[in-house]
């Protein structure tokens, strides 16, 4: 007997995840000669980096339990959370006999992870060094990891419950993503961790690679005769 998550590759089905693949490769080839100038062409926005960075950084030091309180949140909603999260999620769907949303959602955490790494290595931009450190984070700076991962993770999510939800509990679900979204890039500039360029950087490239996947689920689904969706209102696979 075959198990659903091979289903989901086999027959019409084939060329979900090439497609969805695809989609996030093309963010890649929008986002990297983007990335590589705003760094290297030192464009105004790294001064106001400087400035944020030191003045944050003397509000960190001035109060110890509000940072605190920043290292818990941060690492509450930090990449591997989000990772765990949507991983469970597909279980869930695979249970329930969705196993072309569980691709969809793998997928898009995959690519967007993968996508954030590789402009890490492309770019090669320095954390910020900053005198009595209050927290410290290994690897390049450019784009933030926790931000690209709390964006792909809870925009998944999101998209992924907004068809059990009525109208005014979806406001709600973006509400409460998006809260989640700017508070986590938040704690990675308070802590002295990253530039404002980097977590905008990485919630830009969040959102473009959930945007493209969506996008191409979406296309996907009316191509075997659906009805067409607006994802971002309704969500994936809505029923009705």
């Amino acid at each position: 007997m075959t198990h659903p998550w091979l289903k989901a590759y086999a027959g019409r089905d084939r060329t979900l995840g090439l497609r969805l693949t695809v989609a996030g490769l093309a963010v890649a080839l929008a986002m990297v000669p983007f990335t590589v100038l705003l760094v290297i062409a030192k464009m105004p926005v790294n001064r106001l980096d400087a400035e944020v960075a030191e003045d944050l950084h003397v509000y960190a030091l001035a109060h110890p339990g509000v940072t605190r309180l920043l290292v818990v949140w941060t690492d509450l909603f930090g990449p591997w959370p989000w990772r765990i999260a949507v991983a469970a999620f597909a279980v869930w769907l695979l249970q329930k006999g969705a196993p072309r949303l569980a691709v969809w959602a793998l997928t898009t955490v995959t690519v967007g992870g993968l996508l954030g790494l590789a402009l890490k290595v492309i770019v090669a931009r320095a954390r910020p060094h900053l005198p009595d450190p209050v927290a410290l984070a290994p690897g390049e700076s450019f784009p933030s990891g926790h931000a690209v991962n709390v964006t792909l993770g809870a925009g998944v999510i999101v998209l992924l419950v907004l068809p059990m939800l009525p109208r005014w509990g979806r406001r709600v679900a973006w509400a409460v993503a998006w809260f989640l979204v700017l508070s986590v890039g938040y704690t990675r500039i308070a802590l002295g961790v990253h530039w404002v360029s980097d977590v905008v950087a990485g919630i830009v490239l969040g959102t473009a690679v959930v945007a493209a996947t969506a996008a191409a689920f979406e296309t996907w689904r009316r191509e075997q005769g659906r009805r067409p969706a607006a994802p971002l209102t309704e969500g994936m696979e809505p029923s009705r």
